[in-house]
């Protein structure tokens, strides 16, 4: 009995899945990390919309890789 080639492709699409979420995670923590650099450099006056802003950029951001997850 032959093996199927989806099969080979799932298992290579496996062992890429960890790769992608890695990238995804270092690129997530730079945009962070500039926008709290940012942040500091505008002052105290406009922290609390700033803070504001970059949570719920980070929430939109954890949502849709949690979306992209269950696919």
């Amino acid at each position: 009995m032959g093996h199927s080639p989806a099969q080979a492709t799932d298992a290579l699409l496996g062992l890429l899945l960890p790769l992608w979420q890695l990238v995804i995670g270092v690129l997530v923590v730079v945009v962070v990390a500039v926008s709290v650099h940012r942040l500091f450099m505008r002052g105290p006056s406009r922290m609390g919309g700033a803070t504001l802003l970059a949570g719920g950029a980070v929430v939109c951001v954890t949502v849709m890789i949690w979306v992209v997850q269950q696919f």
